[in-house]
């Protein structure tokens, strides 16, 4: 059975004023799932407001430098978790520095320097999950930055003429939509730390970041989508403020979270968060050269008993439309982390 709207209403109300009552005493604590940029953004931010946060990232990048060294070194591709235990990461600035350092020459050329020191510590340790966590340990991570999976895996998409697509690349490259997201191989149960994190999370983030490559991937692992379902605490969607070609194209709000909800096996999310504002005229033009445009259409959502919030998070600096990364993390803390004390250190 899923939540009713009545439900849905009522626990979100419910749960703000425990967050509010609970802010003088401690903080919240976070599990959010994605990947890419749009999860490095989110713990930039984020990190200001909560200690208690923890990143599990998606891991079947099959492109760029992560794509190589998958192939190359049958690997776990690096690249997503290397980009949010940077964000996250409090060590010496010439470190990070160092870490998202790109070669630009020789058979180098395209790989970070991140990316490979997580390959030699994971031939070192004998384990991308020990290389990981070393990495957290090393950097001084703020909260911690986790795998989805330790294990090399592949996702596939199946399409609504009944063809299927194999990586995340293909999968975008498709252009196709996108009715269901496997996982190969099939994944049982995360990691124990993974598995306590949400287990005892009092708020959980979905997005913003790729909806089919990035933030549901972690709902894919059996053990995983179990406990986001039995979890008790806000479940929050993130909404990206432009779909994304080859993967969300002509999707509106509503359609994102029923794909979300559709691979968690029934309706769950109880909150979404929204930009709401106007965007520079280039940067519209040229999205819409790509064919896409704005994520739009909250009523439904309102509709459905959904607490939905919105607000102008756009990046007017960026040359992208992305989050702004501090106004997203003021209003997630506001709203829904019950405004713990903002970090001066």
């Amino acid at each position: 059975m899923g939540l009713s709207v009545g439900e849905r209403g009522q626990l979100a109300g419910e749960w703000g004023q425990a967050m509010a009552g609970a802010a003088s005493t401690r903080q919240a604590s976070v599990v959010a799932f994605g990947g890419g940029t749009g999860m490095s953004c989110l713990l930039t931010g984020l990190r200001e407001w909560v200690d208690a946060i923890t990143a599990v990232v998606a891991v079947t990048d099959n492109g760029g430098s992560s794509g190589r060294l998958r192939k190359e070194f049958d690997m776990v591709p690096p690249g997503d978790i290397r980009n949010c235990l940077l964000a996250l990461a409090d060590g010496e600035p010439i470190l990070s520095r160092l870490l998202d350092y790109r070669f630009e020459e020789s058979d180098l050329e395209g790989h970070s320097f991140g990316n490979l020191l997580i390959t030699a510590l994971t031939r070192v340790t004998g384990s991308f999950d020990v290389a990981v966590r070393e990495l957290n340990r090393l950097l001084h991570v703020r909260g911690r930055v986790l795998p989805v999976t330790g294990k090399k895996v592949s996702l596939i998409a199946t399409h609504p003429d009944g063809t299927k697509s194999t990586g995340e690349v293909e999968i975008s490259d498709s252009g196709l939509a996108i009715e269901r997201l496997e996982m190969r191989p099939r994944i049982s149960e995360p990691a124990e730390d993974v598995a306590q994190a949400i287990e005892q999370a009092d708020v959980l983030l979905f997005g913003p970041g790729s909806l089919f490559t990035s933030v549901i991937p972690g709902l894919l692992v059996d053990g995983i989508r179990r406990r986001v379902l039995e979890n008790s605490g806000q479940k929050i969607y993130i909404a990206n403020v432009m779909t994304q070609r080859g993967e969300t194209t002509d999707l509106d709000l509503t359609a994102h979270v029923d794909a979300i909800e559709r691979h968690a096996g029934r309706p769950f999310i109880t909150g979404v968060v929204a930009h709401a504002g106007e965007f520079p005229k280039a940067l519209i033009e040229r999205y819409a050269e790509d064919g896409c445009r704005p994520v739009t259409g909250v009523q439904v959502l309102r509709d459905r008993g959904l607490r939905v919030v919105e607000a102008d998070l756009l990046d007017r600096e960026a040359a992208t439309a992305r989050h702004h990364s501090i106004r997203l993390a003021e209003l997630l803390a506001e709203e829904f982390l019950g405004a713990p004390a903002r970090r001066t250190a």
